[in-house]
Order: C-alpha cells, then sequence, then structure tokens
C-alpha cells in the first residue's frame, strides 16, 4: 500500500512538472500574452486606485530590487471584486508572465515580465554555484563582463528570445556574480527605426516599454554614447 501511494505521488509530481495536466491548448494559451487580458487588468488596477485614495493593488518588495521587478501585481487584491480571477498567461495561473506596473507615481500602466528568462538565469546561477566561480570572459565596461559559458559545461551559449524583436539575446554578468540579460541589440534597432531624441547619461530602457506590452526582465540600465548615438551600458 505505501509503495503505491508513492508511486501516485511520484507519478502526479512529473505530470505537474511537464505540465501534462494541462492540455495542450491550456499550454499554448498559458504562454500567449493577449492585450485584452492586460486591458482588463489595467481596469482592474484603475479601478481600485480610485477606490481606495491612490493606493495601488501591488505587492511589498524589498529595498533595491531593480525598477521592473519592484511593482508585481497582487491579484489578491483586486480578485473577485474587479476580476474574476488572473488571467491564465498570468504566473498565478500557471502562466509564464508576471503582471508589473510601470510609472507608478505619474501614469500606472500594466505590462507583463517574462518569467522565462528567470529559468534561463537560475540555471546559469546553479552552474556557477556548481563551477566555484564566475567565469568572466571579457569586459565589455565599467563592471559588465561577458561570461565563458564553456566553463559552465555548456555546448553553445544560452540566449534568451527578445520580446521586442524576437532575435537572441545574448547574458552578461557584473563583478558581483549577478547575471543580466544584454539588451543592446533590442536597443540598437528601436534606436535606428525612431527619431527618438536621447540625452547620453539617461537611462534609455523606457523606449522599450513604451510602446510594447513587456519590460526588459533582468536588464542592466543603459544610455547612448555621446559620439555614436549608440546603446552602450549606463556606468554609475
Amino acid at each position: 500500500m505505501k509503495w503505491n501511494v508513492l508511486s501516485c505521488l511520484l507519478a502526479l509530481t512529473a505530470l505537474l512538472l511537464t505540465g501534462c495536466m494541462y492540455p495542450k491548448e491550456k499550454l499554448v494559451e498559458n504562454q500567449r500574452p493577449y492585450k485584452d487580458q492586460i486591458q482588463t487588468i489595467q481596469t482592474a488596477v484603475d479601478d481600485f486606485r480610485v477606490d481606495n485614495g491612490g493606493i495601488l493593488p501591488i505587492k511589498t518588495m524589498e529595498v533595491g530590487t531593480p525598477i521592473y521587478q519592484k511593482y508585481p501585481i497582487d491579484f489578491k487584491r483586486i480578485t473577485p471584486k474587479y476580476i474574476a480571477e488572473p488571467p491564465v498567461s498570468a504566473f498565478e495561473s500557471g502562466g509564464i508572465f508576471q503582471y508589473v506596473l510601470v510609472d507608478v507615481e505619474t501614469k500606472p500602466l500594466v505590462k507583463l515580465f517574462d518569467l522565462r528568462m528567470t529559468e534561463a538565469i537560475r540555471d546559469i546561477n546553479l552552474r556557477i554555484k556548481s563551477n566555484g566561480y564566475p567565469p568572466y570572459k571579457a569586459q565589455i565596461a565599467n563592471n559588465v563582463f561577458s561570461i565563458d559559458f564553456k566553463q559552465l559545461g555548456y555546448n553553445s551559449a544560452p540566449f534568451v528570445v527578445s520580446p521586442y524583436t524576437n532575435q537572441n539575446l545574448s547574458f552578461v554578468i557584473t563583478g558581483s556574480a549577478e547575471v543580466y540579460v544584454d539588451y543592446r541589440p533590442d536597443l540598437y534597432q528601436v534606436l535606428k527605426e525612431s527619431n527618438i531624441e536621447l540625452v547620453p547619461g539617461e537611462d534609455i530602457r523606457p523606449i522599450l516599454v513604451n510602446d510594447s506590452m513587456f519590460v526588459p526582465a533582468y536588464s542592466l540600465p543603459y544610455t547612448i554614447d555621446s559620439k555614436t548615438k549608440e546603446p552602450i551600458f549606463l556606468e554609475e
């Protein structure tokens, strides 16, 4: 009897981990953000804010949390009064996106944080821990380096797919061994295709956010080179 119970628990765990409990159509739906879902959450956030004297339905995060992870929406505060339940694309419903707010001091807007990047970075961090030290390869900017992925056991360098341009984005690492996604290719493309006036020394990541559903997950600040006008890491 004990063996049967253990077998059932193991089988159930495997199903949960592989997603086999979801129909294929459900899995696809969980991985696809829809503008109408974002608009529904935006309306709920706005209504909650009006009813609560300007307070936002967000989770409390630690001091120092990166700006695009700092204001995750707390769905418990807006369900079921403002929405019936979190959208299927939300992490809370088994989806791959964290719904967050940006511009909270001026005009709070709902955006998406792609949690697939979390998994990729977690794997890199686990390998770094197993390796015993971060294998720095070359210095890119002050306190920003490329990574020698061969030392971490990768056959080829890992990457994530950009939510903005669908191109592959690489990873960088800081002197304190924190891993980030490198959005310079995205920024370069946006700058090339637009006539946005930017000032060297200011963080230019908002140009990715303004006309998109997404925030640049796990990003360092960027600015533009005063001479070439190309995106570079913003040095403190």
